[in-house]
């Protein structure tokens, strides 16, 4: 497939570009920052902002799916609901329909699956971010798309271990994850409609 991704820069956007290629999907990436990702065979690096609606119909445009890991970093601003509503918008204007997009355990009816000191954190420290996740949520339920919301839990940059729990299923709980697996879930959905507009856990 033809794959655009958006927030290829980071942890798990990288696990996701790196293992799309290798299973042989086309992957057109947009960042800010060409150079923090090496050129690679498959891989087309689009330089530009996520807010920008020009560069993300560059982005779209011929792709047959989108993934996006949007995240920020103690920014003022977090990127994940202005960015997805600028790549919903794109997707809707070009007629692409497929959208898999990572957010976290502990947004919207996954909070009891998060334990109650971690809770507390998203509530003082990453309280801009959870809330920006939750209207990134929601856009993408409003959307009209073919989507599929995937809520890691704490994330690591160990190896992937194939040895993780997924789906709704409430009884999952937020653990440890390695972004090499979340990534291996998130390619997964690529071609497989058993969470179409849900949003499995990974953890």
């Amino acid at each position: 497939m033809k794959i655009a991704v958006f927030g290829a820069t980071g942890g798990t956007g990288r696990q996701v570009l790196e293992q799309g290629l290798a299973k042989g999907h086309e992957i057109r990436a947009l960042v800010r920052s060409p150079e923090k990702l090496e050129p690679a065979s498959g891989l087309e690096i689009i330089a530009g902002d996520v807010l920008d609606r020009a560069a993300v119909d560059q982005c779209l445009t011929g792709t047959d799916a989108v993934i996006c890991v949007l995240g920020s970093h103690g920014s003022a601003q977090p990127v994940e609901a202005a960015g997805t509503e600028c790549i919903v918008a794109g997707m809707q204007r070009l007629g692409i329909q497929r959208l898999i997009a990572v957010t976290s355990m502990g947004v919207g009816d996954s909070r009891d699956q998060v334990p109650a000191f971690f809770r507390l954190i998203m509530q003082v420290t990453l309280k801009k971010i959870m809330a920006a996740k939750e209207e990134q949520e929601r856009l993408i339920r409003d959307s009209g798309l073919d989507w599929t919301i995937v809520r890691p839990g704490g994330l690591t940059d160990g190896p992937a271990t194939g040895r993780y729990r997924s789906g709704v299923d409430k009884s999952i709980q937020a653990t440890r994850v390695a972004r090499a697996d979340v990534a291996d879930f998130v390619l997964q959905q690529l071609l497989d409609p058993r969470y179409l507009r849900q949003a499995p856990a990974v953890s």
